[in-house]
Formats: C-alpha cells, structure tokens, sequence
C-alpha cells in the first residue's frame, strides 16, 4: 500500500469495526475512486479487508470497457482483490419496462446484496456524496414528500447478511476531485451525467446552481435537512409504537361494552377516540391517523389527512371517503376509518402488494407488473387488484374524476371481463387502469411509470 503524505479525505468511519471485509463499489468516476484510495489508506488502522467491485452494464461500448480496464489497475496497483460482474442491462430493461438507470441500479444492487447474503463480505462501501444526497432531498421535496422522503439517502442501510454503506455522504463533490488532484489519481468521466433527459442530471446542473445564487451552503443545507428528517422520522417511530396501543381500537363499539368486527376478510376498520385524538400534539396526531389507515391498507396523502384531522373536530355524522373502497366515520365518540367489500367484489380473486419501484408476476391477470421511479427511491407499496363499483379515477386531458365503470364502458371491455379488470391502487388512488390513461396525484408527484408485459 502507498505511503500517506497527503492531508486525508474527510469520511464516516464511526461505522467500521475491526476485520470487517468491505466490497469498495468502484464505477471510476472521481467519487468511487476517491473511496477506493481513502480506504486503502485505512486498511491497516483498522484492520480491514478490502475487495474492489466493478459492474459492467453492458452499455456505453468501448466507453465502459475503458471503464472497466481503468479500475481493475487501479486495484492491482493497491494489490486488492478485483471482482467484475457483466450485466446486460439493455435487456433487463427491455424484458422488464424499466428505465436503464433503473435497470442497472437494481443489477448493481442485486450483485452487491448477493455478496453479503452469501457471506462473502461484511459490507458494500458505495460513493454518494453531499451533493447526491442534495440532488435526492430537492428531487423527493418536488414530488411532495413527508419528512420520511426528505430524510434522503441513508447513511447506514441494513441487508441480509450485511450493511450497505455510505461513508462519502457528508464530503462534496468539490472536495473529492480536489483530493484527487493533489494525489494525483485520475478517474474517468460517465458522459451520461450530462444527459439533460434524467431529471437528477437537470437538478445537479440547472437547478442548483440557480439556488445556490440565492444560498452558497444550499447543499450544505439540503444535507443538514435530511439529517434533521431521519433522526426526526426515528423518533417518531419511537412515539407511535408507545401511543398506538392505547389510541387505535378494532371495529366499532357495540351496546353493552366491547367491540364489533367483521368476519369478511375484505372488510376492516379501525377506530380511535375523539377525545384522546384532540389532545395530541399536531404532528402526532397527523402520524396517528397515517399509521391508522395504514393498518387497513390505506396509505395517506395531505390532502386526505387534513381532511381526517378536520373531521375529528367537527360534529358527529360526518361521513367521507378517502378511497373508493375506505371511508370515514365520525360518530359520537369516535372516528372510524372503514374498508368496505364492495357489491361487485363477486369473483375471490387474488390481490398483489406491488413494490414501489419493484415488479410483481400477477398470474391471475396474465402478466408481470414492472413499476419505477427513475431514481433511487422507495416508497410504500401498491396493491394490484380488480376494479370495485365506486373507483374513481381521473382520465388524462379530462377534468374532475370518473368512475371507472364508465370508464371501462367507453373502452368497449365485455361485461362479463370487467369484474376481472386489474386496477393498481396506491396512496390512496387508483394510479393504473389496464388499457387507460390517467392520471393521478400520487402518480405524478413520484414520477411513477407503470410497465406489464404479458404472460406466456
């Protein structure tokens, strides 16, 4: 290993152990070859055991096999073992309606959470830096995010068999390549970063160098913000695992004490005391009513919330629904959220909880479900089902919501195939309709894309 005579790169370390054997991901641009030198240098202070990966994704042709043949020298000239993984990224894309950048994130990933399942490594080292977890905060903040999204990239993230790790998230992009230069390590440009047509290209090269006119730290501050968000978003959590037993109640109350549920395994409802609610703090109580929904398959947006939050303060009787299938009570003492089976439920047929991004082979309806976001976020999942009588959706180019019955009726589908209509409900709507274009809140605001491909 070389000798140190240079003032080190600032990173994380407060994570490492003793012997821990670490997988340096190593694209070749400045950011991964900056960790792969930093941790080099570390290796004997802490004992570790380094081995360099290298995923080739099969695109951007001689470019990436520069790439390739860049660091697997850079490894033999640090004498670290050197692990490549080729990926045909091009076809899993196709094969599975993804976006490329999607498609070789998720072959990156996969490889890496492989390692550490089978034991072959304690950790995967990866290079986000500052300025990606400011790109990642602005892009969530656009979308319309609750605090959980704007806690950004995580520091820390736990896998089977091992951890993913980010020790460059607190260190600018500057900085890194600065570093290198006074090292004097070369490292290879990606000539897709300039690509206008990924909207992060566009934040990192248009957006904020506009708001940093206004603000110089605004990457600075983006990070502080996430940071504020994940420990916020922590304790929170905490809170609600103390609060909930004691303020969400199953079913409904029935006369002489005790509680009423159904026996109808597409029917649930939860209830929780008006009183007890009222004396919350705001931000609980807004997290109480998301967590209660949650326990009946409802994920909550603002608006639906706010609406929640005025109900338990107005008069008994008010009656609202937030989904075609879940609505709102408030009687007396109590506000009840509802999932109701509908009259058209006559068919069992299977429902699908699709990840967001994520796939899902639905073999009920004859195909698989790629679903995606562009960039690296998730997001509570989606549920694939069949269309229920009150669905409503909202029609691309049309105004105000139609009922997906009518829907379904001006496509021309045969009556006895609509009660078998796969519909994909999320955060509340319906963002997919087989065979429609529509349009939805929750859709948009994450940048959803929707893919099926059919079924042998």
């Amino acid at each position: 290993m070389p000798t140190v005579k240079h003032k080190p790169l600032p990173i994380m370390t407060d994570f490492l152990r003793p012997g821990m054997r670490l997988g340096v991901a190593v694209s070749g641009g400045a950011d991964s070859v900056a960790l792969l030198r930093r941790f080099a240098e570390l290796w004997q202070e802490f004992g570790l055991v380094l081995t360099v990966l290298h995923v080739h994704h099969g695109i951007r042709g001689i470019e990436a096999n520069e790439d390739a043949v860049f660091v697997e020298q850079l490894a033999e000239s640090l004498s670290l073992r050197f692990l490549r993984r080729d990926v045909d990224t091009l076809d899993r894309a196709e094969g599975e309606g993804e976006t490329i950048e999607e498609a070789a994130r998720k072959l990156r990933y996969a490889w890496f959470e492989d390692l550490l399942a089978k034991g072959a490594l304690d950790a995967v080292l990866t290079a986000h830096t500052l300025d990606d977890q400011a790109e990642t905060v602005l892009l969530k903040l656009l979308r319309g995010a609750w605090t959980e999204g704007l806690a950004g990239i995580f520091p820390v993230v736990e896998r089977t068999g091992g951890l993913i790790l980010r020790p460059l998230l607190r260190t600018r992009r500057l900085e890194i390549e600065a570093w290198l230069k006074q090292i004097n390590q070369p490292w290879r440009e990606d000539s897709t970063n300039t690509d206008a047509l990924y909207t992060r290209n566009r934040i990192r090269h248009n957006l904020l160098p506009i708001l940093a006119e206004y603000n110089p730290q605004i990457v600075a501050q983006l990070g502080q913000i996430a940071s504020i968000a994940r420990d916020e978003d922590s304790y929170w959590h905490k809170e609600l695992e103390r609060f909930l037993p004691s303020l969400l109640l199953p079913g409904r109350a029935v006369r002489g004490g005790g509680r009423g549920t159904s026996t109808n395994p597409n029917e649930a409802s939860v209830a929780m005391e008006v009183e007890k609610l009222r004396s919350l703090p705001l931000a609980l109580r807004r997290r109480v009513l998301r967590a209660a929904a949650e326990q009946i398959g409802c994920v909550l947006n603002f608006d639906q919330t706010e609406l929640l939050l005025a109900m338990s303060v107005q008069k008994a009787g008010k009656r609202e629904s937030l989904t075609a299938e879940i609505h709102a009570e408030r009687t007396p003492r109590e506000l009840r959220l509802v999932r109701l089976a509908t009259e058209e439920d006559s068919e069992d047929l299977p429902e699908y909880e699709v990840p967001i991004p994520g796939e899902v082979v639905a073999d009920t309806f004859g195909f698989r479900m790629v679903t995606y976001v562009g960039d690296s976020c998730e997001f509570s999942p989606a549920k694939l089902r069949v269309y229920r009588a009150g669905d409503r959706v909202r029609l691309r180019y049309s105004s105000g919501l139609k009922r997906i019955k009518e829907v379904l009726e001006r496509m021309r589908v045969p009556t006895e195939q609509r009660k078998r209509w796969p519909v994909l409900e999320w955060q509340g709507e319906i963002v997919w309709v087989r065979g429609a274009a529509i349009e939805s809140y929750a859709g948009t605001a994450a940048g959803l894309k929707i893919e099926t491909k059919d079924l042998p």
